[in-house]
C-alpha cells in the first residue's frame, strides 16, 4: 500500500514546534483549532440512518457551510466525517482504493467488518502523530447491515447507535428518545434528520445542510439534503398546528 510519506519521523512534535513560533507581525500561530460538527448513525429494521452537518469550522472561524461529511466509498459502503477535514478524506479515499482493491483481488465486495478493520489498523500506524478522526463506517453486506466507529487512535467499535462530534450530546437527546429497532423507513429518517437539526440549532460549531442517507440491501441511497434554516421554520410551524 503506498502512502504519502509523512516529513518527519514525529509530525506531533513538528506541529507543536510550529504552534510556539512567531509569524512574520510577532503573533504566535495557533495549529490545534477547536473542531466542531455533528454527525450519526444507526441501524433499525429497514438498514442504517446516517445523517450529518456541513459546517466546517476552525475554532470560531466557519470555513465552510457546505462540506459534505458522508463520503460515498462505494456503492454499499459510506464514511462520515469527524474531527480534521483533511485527515478524514484523505483517509476515506485510502480506505476506498484498499476496498476496491480487495474486490478485484477476491471478486466479492469487503464485508463492513473487514473495511472498518483496514481504516483502523492503517490510522493506528500513526497513532500519536496528530491525527484527528472520529468517524463511522456503514454498510450493508452478506451479513446484513453493519455500523462500527473508528478514530484516530485505533479505536473500532460496532454498535447499532452512534452519534460523534460537539453538537453530538444534542442530536443523542432526541435520538434516545425516539430510536426503536422498528421503525418504518420514513420514520427512520425524519428521526435522523431532527436529531442533526436539534444539535445545529444548539451547538455553534454546526450547521449548513443536514444530509441524511439511506444504507439497505440494494446499496445506499441519498434521501434529502435540506438547509437547517428550512427545517427550523418547518419544526415551528408543525410544533404551532399541533398545538391548535
Amino acid at each position: 500500500m503506498e502512502l504519502a510519506r509523512v516529513p518527519f519521523a514525529d509530525p506531533a512534535a513538528g506541529l507543536a514546534h510550529l504552534a510556539g513560533a512567531p509569524d512574520d507581525n510577532g503573533k504566535h500561530l495557533k495549529i490545534n483549532f477547536d473542531h466542531g460538527t455533528t454527525t450519526l448513525g444507526f441501524r433499525y429494521q429497514g438498514g442504517v440512518i446516517l445523517a450529518v452537518d456541513s459546517r466546517a469550522t476552525g475554532g470560531q472561524y466557519i470555513g465552510s457551510g457546505t462540506m459534505k461529511k458522508i463520503v460515498e466509498i462505494n456503492d454499499y459502503l459510506l464514511g462520515t466525517l469527524a474531527g480534521g477535514a483533511a485527515d478524514c478524506v484523505y483517509w476515506d479515499r485510502v480506505l476506498a482504493k484498499q476496498c476496491r482493491m480487495y474486490e478485484l483481488r477476491n471478486r466479492e465486495r469487503i464485508s463492513v467488518a473487514a473495511a472498518s478493520k483496514l481504516m483502523s489498523n492503517m490510522v493506528y500506524n500513526y497513532k500519536g502523530m496528530g491525527l484527528s478522526m472520529g468517524m463511522m463506517i456503514a454498510g450493508w453486506d452478506k451479513r446484513g447491515p453493519g455500523l462500527y466507529y473508528v478514530d484516530s487512535e485505533g479505536t473500532r467499535t460496532p454498535g447499532k447507535v452512534f452519534s460523534v462530534g460537539s453538537g453530538s450530546v444534542f442530536a443523542f437527546g432526541v435520538l434516545d428518545s425516539g430510536y426503536h429497532w422498528d421503525l418504518t423507513d420514513e420514520e427512520a429518517c425524519e428521526l435522523g434528520r431532527r436529531s442533526i437539526y436539534h444539535a445545529t440549532h444548539r451547538d455553534a460549531y454546526s450547521g449548513g445542510i443536514v444530509r441524511v442517507y439511506h444504507m439497505k440491501e440494494t446499496g445506499w441511497v441519498r434521501i434529502s439534503d435540506q438547509d437547517c434554516k428550512d427545517l427550523h421554520y418547518a419544526y415551528k410551524e408543525q410544533a404551532a398546528n399541533a398545538a391548535h
